[in-house]
C-alpha cells in the first residue's frame, strides 16, 4: 500500500478511529498525524496475496490467524498501522470493539519507491517496540528481495534473501518458506 505522507493537523486518537471508521480509505496514525492509505500495484497486491496464501498453507493447524492489508495494529499508544500482512498465534488480542489487534508475532510490508525509506526506518523501528512481535518482513515488490528482521532475546537480527531459490526460515512459526514461491506470478 502506497502511503502519501501528507501532514494533516493533529488529530487525537479517538478523532483518527472516527475517521478511519467512517472512511473508505484507510490511514495510518503516528503521533497526532494521519496518513492516508492508497491503493497499491498490481505486484503491491500479488506479493501480499502469495505470501498470505504461503503462510496459511503452513499454519493451517498451528493455532495461528493470517490477516492481509484490513485489520489495524497497535503499535504504542500513538501509532496504529495495517500491515500488509500479519499473524496472530493463540487468541487475538484485541480492543473492546474488536477494531485493533495487539499481539502480532509476525508482520510483513510490501515497500515501493515511495515507502522504502520510511518502511526500513521509522516504522521497521516502531513494529520493534511491539512486545509480541517476534518477525518483520519487507518485501521489495521490484525485484525477489526479502529483508526479514527476527528477534534474538533483546537484539533484532536482519537477513536478506535475494536468490529466488532461496529458502526463508521462519523459526518463531517453525515454518519455511521458498523465495520463488513468495514471488510466484510476479512481473519484474
Amino acid at each position: 500500500m502506497t502511503i502519501i505522507r501528507e501532514r494533516t493537523d493533529y488529530m487525537t486518537v479517538e478523532d483518527y478511529f472516527d475517521l478511519d471508521e467512517a472512511s473508505e480509505t484507510r490511514h495510518e496514525y503516528i503521533d497526532g498525524e494521519v496518513y492516508p492509505m492508497t491503493g497499491g500495484t498490481v505486484n503491491h497486491g500479488d506479493i501480499i496475496m502469495n505470501a498470505s496464501f504461503a503462510l496459511m498453507r503452513r499454519l493451517l493447524d498451528k493455532g495461528c490467524r493470517v490477516y492481509a492489508v484490513q485489520v489495524r495494529h497497535q503499535v504504542s499508544l500513538t501509532r496504529y498501522f495495517y500491515p500488509d500482512v500479519s499473524v496472530i498465534c493463540g487468541a487475538c488480542e484485541t480492543d473492546e470493539r474488536s477494531l485493533v489487534l495487539h499481539n502480532p508475532v509476525l508482520v510483513a510490508e510490501v515497500t515501493s519507491p515511495s515507502t522504502i525509506n520510511f518502511d526500513r526506518g521509522d516504522k521497521l523501528s516502531f513494529y520493534q517496540g511491539i512486545e509480541s512481535l517476534e518477525m518483520v518482513l519487507l518485501f521489495d515488490q521490484l525485484r525477489p528481495f526479502l529483508e526479514m528482521y527476527a528477534r534474538q532475546g533483546k537484539r533484532w537480527l536482519g537477513s536478506e534473501y535475494s536468490d529466488i531459490a532461496a529458502i526463508v526460515p521462519l523459526p518463531a512459526l517453525n515454518i519455511e518458506l521458498p523465495l520463488a514461491e513468495l514471488y510466484r506470478g510476479i512481473k519484474l
